[in-house]
């Protein structure tokens, strides 16, 4: 009995020490009068068993931290460098596992507060976590979070809470945060287990477990569930920045340990290890956020050596080699040599030189490199689509190296280029960078042996591929026949044997700049170019406001004041014509202003951005509402006024436009959609021919969200609309300076109040609704079916002889459709006429043709062939919504070029052999809204071709058949009927679509004879 009373501890004061009883006491003495101990005497351990089974028996805090300076003090004579329980052993793992399960449920809350209290650099925490900083630490922990998150799991699901639970992961979150901080952690881990192995065949199951704990993914998997476990069970409160939880935070954190690991260890085991990480790295996510930051520490970074990426990527399997090179292939084009435009610039030849440069460092030595270089350059997806010549001139630079892989990359290209299916079927957009590459080999074959090009142009593939572009019924591919044609000929032939076509075409200035490409020839120079143009990017418009100083303001001088009185005369009509100075209105009234408590009056609220520079730090500025308010709000006007003035918008609109994309409401705004998805309406409106391809492009590979990838579309199709003069915003308007505008009382005299051009307020301008493309579409089907109807009904009443009519209709039919101009008796009206619109030159079409329709065309052909389930460009095609109103945004588009455009066959050919592509996948959604959207892109082109019906059957019979026959599917296979109207809506849309193509195939079935020939 008297064992089980017996003091735990007795404290005995001097009497020169007992002074106040109400004193702070420190963590430690907290502890220790809370803590079971039998003694407070501080034992120090003298062995790892020993020093084990005091952390089994819950030592006091003292003990705790002289146990745990005892490990990492002791160490074993074959690993001097480290302690031993950072190297694997049955012991170590014991003493892990109780440090995790034990040590840090029960300490964990005394040793953050000791840490935050102590000034010294060496703390119990920082003891602590030195002791789990292995391989065997982190899967303790680990397992740990799973072990905890399934008793969460149980206990809600027996309705019985814990809250150690919540507090045990809050703990272990915060532990594996603080653990895997350091960038240089599996460098250490790496030497580590080089000193534990006295073998190789020791050394690869030790790096093969590091691979596996670090790249499966393991560790943002738990540690995402332990977060929104705690979320779930503690109100909402969530951890402070618990970055392992976040994918591109991990993987941002993998990438520098790669980098570290790299540039310090160069030995083949050290190389293999790091491959292997990045190979896992890569299927992570994020790819191309781990290549650019690899290649800007690895190879773009002075202080670096860029063989150090090249000896990684040597040792990857060839399919992550060929992932890993597309990836920097994307990185060079947009961050160096998009802005070039066809680099006829100065500084073009040095930046695609320092890019060939940074290609060449990244390749190494491996040999297959260069291969996936040729692939990429005459696959039928590849190329850079999309992307400007400058990086296609880079890795031609690269490959002219090697003879052997240039010729190959010629005669691929040859026989691509004359492939009569690939004439036929592949986006105008692939054609035109294909013939680049063709053109700049053609002149790199030419400058190394002559002899070897003049063979290649005697031979039957460049007979047949002349031959076949000039047959080809698509008008832009026959004009890139011409461009190859002239300029290879102008090579090898003699002045009176060289071909010329004698067209307008060739002699433009894009037809000049095609033919120059066979002279254009790079050099391989050293990366410092990118770096130095990185470095005048980011900070040279910085240095340039903090130079120029400001003008000094200009005094004004003082208003004499005006002595006596002045009687004037005014009238009650209109102002008196020599004055014209209007007096400003008097201000509303503040309602922050009329506040009873003068301290709540605000007056630092912010002033509405004036330049681009200012939009842009109001837009980064997420946690201030005033200013993401305000620059949501003058977005839409700044961005258009500013847009044709100067270079400030096309110097920024990149970063602009990935600010509103990227934004979210985070403060519940009013009209927070619309807003924003006007002010993308406003940069491309600016900037069309820049920002059309930029939209494209993150559409299928930015990493953004379906809603935000549904406002790209909304934004590429509303900005057409507007281009082409269909829609009028209201904010254009508003935008146009007051230079453009008439004067309010000259306005009053020629113009009437609905048609002045004067600004309207901001509260009348009308936003877009989010649906804003939906309702575009219905309204269009209406208007195209509805002829259709009314023939229907007509010849549904009857042959028209019997067909009466009252006087007073017939009276108000003649009233409404009569003509002056036009002779009455020579007229007749009938249900099947329609209104012809006015005929306008239209100047926009190859605008939207090129920038638009086309960008988006080419990506999601490539999105097709090159896809995989898990990418984000698989996202954009298989998501039904994203899908529906992606074909929609095409069909709205070619509406919007009108039936006048010169590339109007080209457009339609491609758009209706996409759309037959869609059939299996609007079958395989099951979504009646793809299924609409299809139909809905038939009946588009189906209108806008009623006046080249015979060569729309002519140029593509087997497609039309094809489309006639799924057409007819679905209108019988929707029986209708349904509660939502969807089934008869598609049922009726359908119905239209195949009354059109039956019409069309009826009355030229003849001239479809000869393309059906052989169709099965």
């Amino acid at each position: 009995m008297d064992e089980l009373l017996r003091a735990a501890s007795v404290v005995r004061l001097k009497k020169d020490e007992a002074g106040d009883f109400l004193q702070e006491s420190k963590p430690s003495e907290r502890h220790n009068e809370a803590a079971p101990n039998k003694t407070s005497s501080t034992h120090v351990p003298t062995t790892p068993g020993e020093a084990l089974e005091i952390l089994k028996s819950n030592p006091d805090y003292d003990t705790l931290t002289s146990t745990l300076n005892f490990l990492l003090r002791y160490r074993t004579a074959d690993a001097a460098p480290y302690p031993a329980i950072r190297l694997p052993s049955p012991l170590s793992a014991q003493l892990v596992q109780v440090l995790v399960s034990d040590i840090v449920p029960n300490y964990w809350a005394l040793l953050v507060e000791d840490s935050q209290e102590s000034k010294s650099s060496s703390t119990p925490l920082g003891s602590l976590i030195n002791c789990l900083a292995s391989v065997a630490g982190v899967n303790a922990i680990l397992v740990r979070l799973k072990a905890l998150i399934q008793e969460g799991k149980h206990e809600a699901a027996s309705k019985t809470k814990r809250p150690d639970i919540v507090l045990n992961l809050q703990a272990l979150c915060e532990l594996l945060s603080l653990l895997l901080r350091s960038p240089k952690w599996l460098l250490e881990t790496y030497l580590a287990a080089l000193v534990a192995s006295d073998a190789p065949s020791r050394l690869k199951p030790l790096l093969h477990e590091i691979v596996a704990t670090f790249g499966n993914g393991r560790i943002i998997s738990l540690a995402a569930e332990a977060d929104e476990f705690i979320k779930a069970n503690s109100g909402g409160k969530e951890l402070d920045d618990f970055w392992p939880a976040d994918p591109a935070q991990y993987t941002d954190w993998l990438g520098r340990n790669i980098v570290a690991l790299a540039s310090s260890e160069t030995t083949p085991e050290a190389t293999r290890f790091a491959a292997d990480l990045l190979g896992k790295a890569l299927r992570l996510g994020h790819v191309d956020t781990l290549i650019k930051q690899l290649m800007m520490e690895l190879v773009l970074d002075p202080r670096r050596n860029p063989k150090d990426f090249g000896r990684i990527l040597g040792g990857l399997p060839s399919g992550d080699q060929r992932k890993v090179l597309h990836s920097v292939l994307k990185m060079l084009s947009a961050e160096y040599l998009d802005r070039l435009g066809r680099c006829e610039s100065e500084n073009s030849k040095s930046l695609i030189s320092a890019a060939a440069g940074a290609l060449a460092s990244a390749l190494g030595p491996a040999e297959s490199a260069s291969k996936h270089l040729v692939d990429w350059l005459t696959s039928s997806s590849g190329a850079g689509l999309g992307d400007g010549i400058g990086i296609r001139r880079a890795v031609m630079a690269v490959i002219s190296q090697n003879r052997d892989d240039l010729m190959s990359a010629f005669e691929r290209s040859l026989g691509q280029f004359g492939d009569q299916l690939y004439i036929k079927h592949s986006p105008v957009l692939q054609q035109e960078a294909h013939a680049q590459v063709l053109l700049l080999a053609a002149g790199y074959v030419h400058r190394a042996s002559p002899i070897k090009l003049v063979m290649a142009l005697r031979s039957g593939p460049w007979m047949n591929a002349i031959s076949n572009r000039l047959a080809a019924t698509n008008q832009r591919a026959r004009i890139l026949g011409i461009f190859v044609g002239e300029a290879l000929s102008r090579l090898v032939d003699k002045d009176d044997q060289r071909l010329n076509f004698k067209m307008e075409e060739t002699d433009q200035p894009e037809g000049r700049w095609y033919k120059g490409l066979v002279e254009v020839s790079d050099s391989v120079g050293p990366p410092d170019a990118l770096h130095q143009h990185r470095t005048e990017t980011a900070f040279g418009s910085d240095k340039k406001k903090h130079t120029l100083p400001k003008p000094a303001p200009k005094p004004m001088p003082p208003k004499e004041p005006k002595s006596g009185f002045v009687i004037e005369e005014l009238s009650d009509g209109e102002p008196p014509e020599e004055d014209d100075i209007v007096p400003y209105a008097k201000p509303d009234s503040d309602p922050e202003d009329s506040d009873d408590d003068p301290t709540l009056v605000r007056r630092d609220r912010p002033k509405a951005p004036v330049y681009i520079r200012d939009l842009i730090r109001y837009l980064r500025d997420t946690d201030n509402y005033d200013h993401q308010k305000l620059a949501l709000t003058t977005a839409p006007t700044l961005l258009r006024r500013k847009g044709n003035y100067g270079a400030e918008v096309s110097e920024h609109a990149d970063e602009v436009a990935s600010l509103l994309v990227g934004l979210g409401d985070k403060f519940n705004m009013d009209r927070f959609d619309e807003l924003r998805l006007q002010g993308m309406v406003a940069l491309v409106v600016a900037q069309p021919g820049q920002m059309g391809p930029w939209f494209a492009r993150t559409f299928f590979e930015g990493d953004y969200s379906i809603s935000q990838r549904s406002s790209v579309l909304a934004a590429l199709g509303m900005s057409a609309r507007e281009i082409a003069g269909l829609e009028a915003s209201d904010y254009a308007t508003s935008a146009a300076f007051p230079s453009k505008t008439l004067p309010e009382r000259v306005a009053r005299l020629y113009l009437d109040n609905s048609t002045s051009p004067s600004p309207q307020p901001a509260s009348s301008l009308k936003g877009l609704p989010r649906n804003a493309l939906e309702s575009i579409a219905s309204s269009l089907t209406n208007a195209w079916l509805a002829p259709l109807a009314a023939k229907a009904a007509d010849e549904a009443t009857g042959p028209d002889v019997l067909k009466l009519s009252t006087f007073s209709s017939r009276l108000n039919q003649d009233s409404s459709d009569r003509q002056p101009l036009l002779d009455p008796a020579k007229t007749k009206y009938t249900s099947k006429q329609r209104p012809r619109q006015r005929a306008i030159p239209n100047t926009t079409a190859n605008l939207i043709a090129t920038s638009f329709f086309a960008p988006l065309i080419a990506r999601f052909q490539a999105a097709l062939h090159t896809s995989s389930s898990r990418s984000r460009t698989a996202t954009a095609i298989s998501h039904p919504h994203l899908l529906s109103l992606y074909l929609q945004t095409l069909a709205l588009l070619l509406h919007a070029s009108g039936p006048s455009t010169l590339a109007l066959p080209s457009m339609t050919g491609e758009l209706w052999r996409l759309l037959l592509s869609t059939r299996v996948r609007a079958a395989a959604v099951g979504d009646l809204a793809v299924t609409r959207a299809v139909l809905f892109g038939f009946l588009a082109m189906l209108d806008l071709n009623e006046d080249r019906a015979r060569d729309l059957c002519a140029e593509l019979g087997r497609e039309v058949v094809e489309a006639m026959e799924w057409v007819g599917a679905v209108f019988g296979g929707l029986r209708g009927g349904d509660e939502s109207g969807e089934e008869d809506a598609v049922k009726a849309l359908a119905a239209g679509v195949l009354v059109r193509l039956r019409e069309a195939v009826e009355k030229y079935q003849l001239v479809m004879v000869e393309g059906l020939i052989g169709f099965g």
